[in-house]
């Protein structure tokens, strides 16, 4: 499966989620941190899931950009 990872550059750090699995975050001080721990993450909750017995949500979600020209 593959899931939609947001990263967000802070002024020292970097954040990440994944929108389809609420909860599902990372912090660290580098990208590279930040996805490795998120994998981690999503891999932990898909593993606690189905330990569970629950449904595992299917990937949904989907990132673009969009540039806009300032006027």
């Amino acid at each position: 499966m593959k899931y939609t990872v947001i990263y967000e550059k802070g002024d020292r750090t970097w954040g990440d989620y994944v929108p389809d699995l609420p909860g599902v975050i990372a912090a660290g001080d580098s990208r590279e941190e930040v996805e490795s721990l998120i994998r981690e993450a999503v891999e932990f909750h898909i593993e606690g899931l189905r330990a569970e017995g629950l449904a595992v949500p299917p990937p949904a979600s989907w990132a673009g950009t969009l540039e806009i020209v300032a006027a």
